[in-house]
């Protein structure tokens, strides 16, 4: 086998012309079909395709057929079209359609459809909360029996409840000193830091005479402003992986639906492939890395931090023969969109 190196843009054009020719009928390609397209006769396009072949690009189901590409083809392919351009009036449109809705969750639900509705494959959204939230405000509410209800606003809205017992009664008088206390030093905050200068004041020795203080402290001890920071994932569309020619048996097809069904896989799918691509594009070709039943599949996403704290990740899950240049699209410009109704 020769070198990467000996390829030649030539190559990934005809490559590239082979990928869009199977994914429109999903047939094996021949060179006179790309032959059409190009001002090269057969035999050239057949040693290029020869080439191609021999690198690993395209492979030969039968001796007489044509070629079909192989995952690195399909990723080469999609890489051609991260560049694509954001349309302002689709751009408009869909900050519309998600501005709709009043929360981040209801946004986050919105995109996911907008996706599946766009691509037809499968949608995906989510909203993780991160330690640089920014602190609007809490309320302190007592209960019966020694029990209090905590409620943490974030600025992005998020409203977060959480009910404690304490050893020994607070008065509501008490409650509202605690809540002034708070609100009126750290509103406007990022919670990581406020866990920072909470924990330094409850440190000094100074914090055993302040009675505020002290309260504080006991709270705090039972998960004030400690939020449990469950990531809000939205998905949409399985539906769409059934019927298409993924050459999954039925069992494997039954273990690809257990495998999506829930927010915990979708999730780390997430996270291993856009992890390291904030406010870029990621494409990954081939998820067999993540469940073997996933080994057709392919995956378009970006990730991106928020104003609030929330890091937003949106995505695409479709077959390799999914339309790449319309998936790409789907997702700069939800994303887009998205960015734009919390900023």
């Amino acid at each position: 086998m020769s070198y990467l190196g000996a390829l030649t843009p030539r190559h990934f054009e005809v490559l590239h012309a082979i990928v869009h020719n199977y994914i429109e009928t999903g047939e094996p390609v021949a060179s006179r079909t790309i032959a059409r397209k190009y001002p090269m006769s057969p035999a050239s396009i057949r040693n290029l395709m020869a080439d191609l072949l021999e690198h690993g690009y395209l492979q030969q189901p039968h001796t007489s057929a044509g070629r079909v590409p192989t995952e690195s083809a399909y990723q080469s392919y999609a890489n051609t079209l991260t560049g694509s351009r954001v349309v302002q009036a689709e751009l408009d449109r869909l900050h519309v359609e998600i501005g709709r809705a009043t929360s981040v969750e209801g946004r986050i639900e919105r995109a996911s459809k907008l996706l599946t509705e766009i691509t037809r494959n499968l949608g995906i959204a989510a909203a993780i909360p991160t330690e640089q939230q920014t602190l609007d405000q809490v309320e302190l509410l007592g209960l019966p029996d020694r029990r209090i209800l905590m409620v943490v606003i974030t600025r992005d809205r998020m409203v977060r409840n959480k009910v404690i017992t304490v050893d020994d009664d607070i008065s509501s008088q008490e409650l509202t000193s605690i809540r002034n206390y708070i609100n009126y030093n750290f509103s406007g905050w990022v919670l990581g830091n406020i866990h920072r200068e909470l924990k330094r004041r409850l440190d000094l020795e100074s914090a055993a005479y302040d009675a505020i203080l002290r309260r504080v402290k006991v709270l705090y001890a039972k998960g004030l402003l400690e939020l449990g920071l469950t990531p809000e994932i939205h998905f949409d569309g399985a539906e769409n992986l059934i019927g298409l020619d993924l050459h999954l048996t039925r069992e494997r097809m039954r273990e690809l639906f257990r495998a999506l069904e829930g927010k915990k896989r979708i999730l780390q799918l997430l996270e291993r492939f856009l992890e390291s691509r904030e406010g870029g594009l990621a494409i990954q070709v081939g998820l067999s890395d993540v469940h073997p039943s996933m080994s057709e599949l392919s995956m378009i996403g970006v990730r991106f931090g928020l104003p609030n704290g929330t890091e937003a990740h949106l995505a695409v899950l479709g077959p390799m023969r999914m339309n790449y240049s319309r998936a790409v699209s789907a997702v700069l410009h939800v994303g887009e969109a998205f960015k734009s109704t919390i900023m």
